[in-house]
This record gives structure tokens, C-alpha cells and sequence, in this order.
């Protein structure tokens, strides 16, 4: 029975799992939905948000791939992030999750006295959580600075796009 009763928790972890899960990448569908989106802040200077589901690992690598491809349609050849912002929890892949408490007790129930140790294991059904990554980045043409944000935008994007 205990197997079974673990199978069927399995099993709902996992349909529930699908059932979030990061959207292919593309443009924001609209408000709650998951995809990119950019704001002009000037000629040379944009703000492009990618909202997604589970790890913030691919979600801000489809930002930089927005950046990149923003950076090449706007006629420039390299950009440099400025700021970066990152919401979410470095955990919200979300899926199973185990968790194992052990416990000690005794007690008078009645005319018994009992004691003992306890093993529990619990389950996280909770799925992937919602996780967003936004970058503030300046564009520009020509040679790439030497600088730790700066990125010629056509590698960033030949590195990125075939892996979304």
C-alpha cells in the first residue's frame, strides 16, 4: 500500500511539473504570459525583460539572446549590460523534492507508556515557479569594448539560438 500510495504521489509531481513549464522562446504574449519584451529608454539604450517559468538560468539566457537580436535590428553591432535585475528562486526549477525529518518521543496514553523514533519523508509538489530576468543595455557600433558586460551582439546570438 505504502508503495503505491508513492507511486501515485510520483506520478502527480510529475503531471504537475508539465503542466509549467518555460515556453518556447518569443515575444510576451500578453500580461501573466511568458516571453520578451523591451522598452526604448533612448536611441542607443534598452530595457528587455524575458518572464518564464523554472530555472533562472535558460530564462536570462533568452534575455541576452533578446538583447543581442535587439542590438543587430537597431543597427549596431555590440551592447554592454548596465544593470541587471533577477526575480525568482535560484530553486524554482521546481519538480520533486524530497525531504526526510526524523523525530524521537514518548508519552502516557491511558495506562501505556510508549516511545520511539520516527522516519517521515515529505514530497514538494509545487512545480516551477515563475522567474523573470531583466537587462538595462547599452548599444554601439563597431569594435566591442574591453569591458566584463560589454558582448558583440552576432556571437551572442549564433551561441544562444540554437539552444532555444
Amino acid at each position: 500500500m505504502k508503495r503505491l500510495t508513492l507511486a501515485v504521489l510520483a506520478a502527480s509531481a510529475l503531471a504537475l511539473g508539465a503542466c509549467a513549464t518555460l515556453a518556447p522562446y518569443g515575444p510576451k504574449g500578453g500580461p501573466g504570459g511568458q516571453g520578451f519584451s523591451e522598452q526604448r529608454i533612448e536611441s542607443d539604450r534598452y530595457r528587455v525583460t524575458y518572464d518564464g517559468v523554472g530555472a533562472p538560468g535558460p530564462v536570462a539566457d533568452m534575455a541576452m539572446l533578446r538583447a543581442a537580436e535587439l542590438t543587430l535590428q537597431t543597427g549596431h553591432d555590440w551592447f554592454e549590460i548596465t544593470q541587471r535585475w533577477t526575480d525568482g528562486n535560484p530553486d524554482s526549477a521546481g519538480g520533486v523534492r524530497p525531504s526526510v525529518s526524523i523525530g524521537a518521543g514518548s508519552g502516557r496514553h491511558g495506562g501505556w507508556s510508549t516511545s520511539g523514533v520516527g522516519v517521515g519523508v515529505g514530497v514538494d509538489l509545487s512545480g516551477p515557479s515563475r522567474t523573470s530576468t531583466t537587462l538595462e543595455v547599452l548599444m554601439g557600433g563597431g569594435r566591442t569594448p574591453d569591458r566584463p558586460g560589454a558582448y558583440t551582439a552576432r556571437e551572442v546570438r549564433d551561441n544562444l539560438r540554437g539552444r532555444f
